[in-house]
């Protein structure tokens, strides 16, 4: 008879008998582990092959070569005309892109908005979580002042390291409703006696101003509630890849000593029979062995030692279900990191062009949803701090922007393209929903990464260049050249 009504809660099973863990909340199971998982994750990432190529893949989707900003004022809350706004969305856009495509967002002077998305997503996949403080730097080269400093979150600890209170939490310190009101951020990396000499100090930064500007952005993914910090992305898988490395490396090593024997060579004599042909020890007669020498080369005849047999040798490398083995366990680690085997190792020779649109378009739920999220959590808030010097200096108007900010900051961003398996049917089928009303040309547009406004604009130039130079499209598209009558009359001439 079973002990308990749930069989997972069963206390006798023998598969369940020494499954006891212990309910934490969320901050006390990250306390005092989190730093051995961020060393083990970067540690993987820098020596395995598999865990650095997902990194990548999941930076190129997610991010790419940037978020491109679509601004959009509600006009509905706002009360003004719509074509106004288009006017003024379009001056913000024009101006973003002069901040954001220069270095003078970077607090360091190194990196654009863009390379500061990119590495702030890899620290969240890589560490758990990204840090930024929000600096005000005036610079004669540039109209804006507005710029974010990228700070490691190993930085992000209690002063002193001391432990963990109601209140203080890992260098968080944060009220009774759980918000964070104040970050303790040490002058040094913790580990780097190089440079502070083991003496460390720590700065307490408010998470925003007295009239509400945020001085700090910290970017994370929690997974619980009450979660104050945030884990790397391999965290569940840690054990595999570990193990499937060890596994991958003592594999390559027995198949490279198999393949350095040839053969084995056997001798009938014991070591007495030795001793007393040779008059000497089996080391001596070892020594005089290599004085035979034997090499092996195609439609040779080996000369062997007198007495001896050449026996064939059968390597048992590489392993028959090695491949099998290691596939299986790789498809384990694609789920944990939400990635299909086939995009995990770039390979797409045993699918077929359904089983390789369904993969992707799995994983480009994964894709969107990380997408959203540092949206909402890095590049809004971005856009927001920035907007508010813009208008603060008077660059656009903006009436009312403190009681109507949500209004004036309304936007979209546009990530990387989705790309295609196959263009003709994707771009068949694209046609096909706009037709029938499924979809707009500034959704089809997205999908691939492009502003359907840029791609309209082009065009217009396009087709007038086109036109000065006596080429027009056809109904369906199709480039055709005019033929002049004075044109063919010159060439006659």
């Amino acid at each position: 008879m079973d002990d308990t009504n749930y069989k997972g809660a069963s206390l006798s099973a023998k598969e369940m008998l020494s499954w006891r863990p212990l309910r934490h909340s969320a901050d006390a199971e990250l306390d005092g582990e989190l730093s051995t998982l961020v060393a083990r994750s970067r540690d993987l990432i820098r020596n395995n092959g598999i865990a650095s190529g997902a990194i990548q893949t999941l930076v190129d989707n997610v991010v790419g070569n940037g978020l491109k900003l679509v601004s959009i004022p509600d006009h509905r809350i706002l009360g003004l005309d719509i074509d106004y706004l288009e006017d003024w969305a379009r001056k913000v856009e024009s101006l973003w892109r002069v901040w954001s495509e220069s270095q003078f967002c970077d607090a360091a002077r190194k990196l654009n908005f863009n390379s500061q998305t990119a590495l702030i997503f890899r620290s969240v996949i890589e560490n758990g979580e990204a840090l930024a403080l929000v600096l005000w730097r005036e610079d004669s080269a540039t109209q804006f002042s507005t710029c974010f400093q990228l700070i490691e979150p190993d930085r992000l600890s209690n002063p002193d390291f001391k432990q963990n209170t109601e209140f203080l939490r890992d260098g968080i310190e944060i009220n009774q409703y759980g918000e964070p009101l104040n970050y303790w951020i040490s002058k040094y990396y913790p580990n780097d006696y190089y440079y502070n000499r083991g003496a460390n100090t720590w700065q307490k930064i408010s998470a925003h101003t007295e009239f509400g500007r945020k001085l700090i952005l910290h970017v994370h993914h929690p997974e619980r509630i009450g979660q104050n910090r945030g884990k790397p992305l391999f965290t569940s898988i840690m054990p595999l890849f570990k193990m499937l490395d060890h596994y991958e490396r003592s594999e390559l090593k027995a198949s490279v000593v198999n393949a350095m024997i040839a053969a084995f060579i056997e001798t009938p004599m014991d070591s007495e029979a030795i001793a007393e042909m040779f008059g000497d020890s089996v080391d001596d007669y070892l020594e005089k062995r290599k004085d035979w020498s034997v090499k092996l080369e195609g439609g040779s005849i080996i000369p062997v030692f007198p007495g001896d047999k050449v026996s064939p040798f059968t390597p048992s490398r590489p392993n028959s279900s090695y491949g099998v083995f290691v596939e299986n366990v790789l498809r384990h680690i694609g789920t944990g990191l939400n990635i299909p085997l086939e995009l995990l190792m770039k390979d797409f020779s045993k699918t077929n062009y359904s089983s390789a649109r369904a993969a992707l378009i799995e994983a480009w739920r994964f894709f969107n949803g990380r997408r959203s999220w540092i949206i909402n959590y890095w590049a809004k808030p971005v856009f927001e701090l920035w907007l508010e010097e813009c208008v603060n200096k008077g660059l656009v108007e903006a009436p009312d922007f403190y009681e109507k900010k949500s209004a004036w900051c309304r936007c979209k961003w546009i990530g990387p393209g989705r790309g295609w398996v196959d263009p003709v049917k994707e771009a068949q089928a694209s046609q096909i929903r706009m037709q029938n009303g499924l979809s707009t040309l500034e959704d089809e547009c997205a999908s691939q990464g492009l502003d359907w406004e840029e791609v309209l604009m082009q065009r217009v130039r396009e087709l007038k260049r086109m036109e000065e130079l006596g080429i027009k499209t056809s109904d369906k598209g199709n480039i055709e050249l005019i033929k002049q009558e004075d044109n063919a009359n010159e060439d006659m001439e």
